[in-house]
């Protein structure tokens, strides 16, 4: 809560009319890496009605963590912990963004990418605020080709004023009405679509930590890679829109192979969007729930069944998918997974406050009574954002942010823990439970057309939700491009 204070205080000072004024939408580039603008100027293409379009991105991501202190790591067989030594971490990306017109509002979208990384400890130890959100479950070294994208999506128009989409990755560029229906069917990440923050939602141009991309205690199913299998429909009425999405989980917590059974097991997701003018300057408010309903564990189920047959129903002897601990002396949710509900709601804010300068604040509140499916184990989480263009300095293509956020587990969750059991990747086996707090600071220099240099520094304290170890400082750099 510290961080946050700090961060409500540097939003006041930011929003004097001598600093910054944000970011819209970073332009595209009217240079040579942009094909799409050189084809139009060639007579050989319509952004404003198009009929295809082809994007790509490359982006690397380097971190550094600084040792620090810990009185315990992995204690007693337990097998979560992040290394208190000093560690390199990387991930490298390109991504082809391809989209056609089928009919008239009838479009599709491909998408294949190839992905190299390695995180930190394996990715273990940090509850709600990893360091690279590019960071993928099960990733590798070597560069890993696979299709991240395919869906089709029908745009129904329903009357109103026209609304031009512009022409960018997974938009066709064309005319819509404000009042219309879209649906899409396939592959893609839930987060394509809702829980959308102009100013703290683009993991290559602005924050580097998970916690302000995202909520950190929305557990939205995805495979290892957060991809899904699944339907979304949006209803757009002027100023409101309603989204709804059904998607596969995993098979199994945290895996890559996918359950299409969606009648039995499912994510549902409901989200209320209203777009409003505050002070003469745009800004939206969204609230979203969402239901999962899987084959999970459930804490006080696993620690039951560890206090009734602490010789066989412990860690070390785990059958079926479980997290490899050796702990013979915790209880383990491998023990209590049955068909399961999981749940929460959560309220998105964006709001600029100049022409270059906007804030961003979320908020989640999940169940915590079962474990983590698919995406963190934190229960609840606050994540607040100022973000601003170089615009006062000369540089407008320039991206400056700072941020602050905190996770927590319910009570429950951290009896769990603190009896040496693992919930996907934290467990130290202990706990002195407290906040996972993050704070954040980026700058990203454009280079020459659109390419980009960015510096990025984090403070972690209480990683995995446990005092006795950290805090933990990480220095980044991010390398990034489109055409």
């Amino acid at each position: 809560m510290r961080l946050l204070a700090l961060l409500l205080l540097t939003s006041t000072l930011a929003a004097s009319p001598s600093l910054a004024q944000v970011a819209e939408p970073s332009p595209r580039a009217q240079d040579a890496f942009d094909v799409m603008n050189l084809l139009t100027k060639a007579g050989l293409h319509n952004l404003d009605d198009e009929s295809w379009n082809a994007y790509g991105q490359l982006t690397w991501i380097s971190s550094l963590k600084a040792p620090f202190q810990a009185p315990y790591t992995n204690l007693n067989g337990s097998n979560m912990s992040l290394s208190p030594d000093f560690e390199h971490s990387f991930t490298g990306s390109a991504t082809l963004y391809l989209g056609v017109k089928l009919w008239e509002g009838g479009e599709a979208y491909y998408v294949p990418e190839v992905v190299s990384e390695r995180p930190l400890s394996q990715l273990r130890g940090i509850g709600g605020s990893i360091q690279n959100f590019e960071l993928q479950k099960g990733g590798t070294p070597t560069p890993q080709v696979y299709r991240a994208r395919t869906y089709f999506q029908q745009n129904f128009d329903l009357g109103g004023a026209s609304v031009t989409k512009s022409s960018e990755p997974l938009q066709l560029g064309s005319k819509v009405k404000r009042r219309r229906l879209v649906v899409r069917a396939g592959t893609f990440s839930i987060i394509d679509f809702l829980d959308k923050n102009e100013f703290a939602g683009d993991l290559r141009q602005q924050f580097f930590n998970m916690a302000f991309l995202t909520y950190s205690a929305y557990d939205f199913n995805s495979d290892a890679r957060g991809l899904t299998f699944g339907g979304v429909a949006e209803l757009y009425l002027d100023d409101w829109a309603i989204r709804f999405g059904r998607v596969a989980p995993p098979q199994n917590p945290n895996a890559l192979s996918v359950d299409f059974r969606l009648d039995k097991h499912f994510g549902d997701q409901l989200e209320l969007e209203h777009k409003h003018q505050l002070l003469g300057q745009p800004g939206a408010v969204r609230l979203l729930g969402y239901r999962n309903r899987a084959i999970t564990g459930r804490f006080d189920d696993a620690i039951a069944a560890f206090q009734a047959e602490p010789s066989r129903a412990n860690a070390a002897a785990c059958p079926g998918y479980h997290y490899d601990s050796t702990n013979a002396g915790a209880p383990d949710l491998c023990w209590s997974r049955r068909p399961n509900t999981k749940y929460g709601i959560g309220l998105n804010i964006e709001q600029r406050l100049t022409e270059s300068l906007g804030v961003s604040f979320r908020g989640m509140v999940s169940d915590g009574q079962s474990e983590v499916y698919a995406y963190t184990p934190t229960d609840r989480s606050v994540a607040a954002t100022l973000l601003a263009n170089g615009t006062p300095w000369k540089r407008p293509r320039d991206l400056a942010g700072v941020g602050a956020a905190a996770n927590w587990i319910s009570s429950v969750h951290a009896k769990y823990l603190g009896m040496g059991g693992v919930d996907g990747f934290v467990g130290d086996g202990k706990i002195h439970q407290a906040s996972e707090q993050v704070f954040e600071v980026f700058y990203s220099l454009n280079l020459v057309g659109p390419s980009w240099v960015s510096l990025d520094y984090q403070h972690l304290i209480n990683p995995a939700f446990n005092s006795d170890r950290g805090p933990v400082e990480i220095f980044g750099g991010r390398l990034h491009a489109e055409f």
